[in-house]
C-alpha cells in the first residue's frame, strides 16, 4: 500500500492509508516501548502535530515534508530526558509502528 512520492496518489488511496494507520495506532505505557528507545526507533511527534499525518508521511517516504517536522522539531528521536520523565511518570503514550520507528506522541490530559 506504500506508494513512492513520485507516484501520485488518490484521495481515497490517502483515505484508506489513514484509516489503516488510525486502526494501528494505541496508547500504550511509555515503559513498555524501552527497547525501540534503547534500539534508536522511538520517533516523538510533538502534541501539535497529527501523528497519522506524519505516519502516512513516513509510509509514503516523503522525506522533504518529514525533514521540515524535523527542522522545527516536531517530529525527532526521544530523547534521553523525554525518556526518562515519561518512566518517572509512568505516562502513556499513543505509538504506532511505520518500520523501522515507532512514533509516539503524549497523551493529551
Amino acid at each position: 500500500m506504500t506508494a513512492s512520492p513520485d507516484q501520485p496518489q488518490s484521495p481515497d488511496d490517502q483515505a484508506r492509508l489513514a484509516a489503516k494507520l488510525m486502526a494501528e495506532t494505541a496508547k500504550i505505557p511509555w515503559r513498555d516501548l524501552q527497547r525501540f528507545f534503547a534500539q534508536g526507533r522511538a520517533v516523538e511527534v510533538q502534541a501539535d502535530t497529527d501523528l497519522i499525518t506524519v505516519a502516512v508521511a513516513i509510509s509514503r517516504d516523503a522525506a522533504e515534508q518529514v525533514e521540515a517536522w524535523m527542522a522545527a522539531r516536531r517530529v525527532r528521536p526521544v530523547t534521553d530526558k523525554q525518556a526518562r520523565r515519561w518512566l518517572c511518570d509512568d505516562a502513556l503514550v499513543w505509538a504506532l509502528v511505520v518500520r523501522p520507528w515507532v512514533l509516539v506522541q503524549a497523551v493529551r490530559e
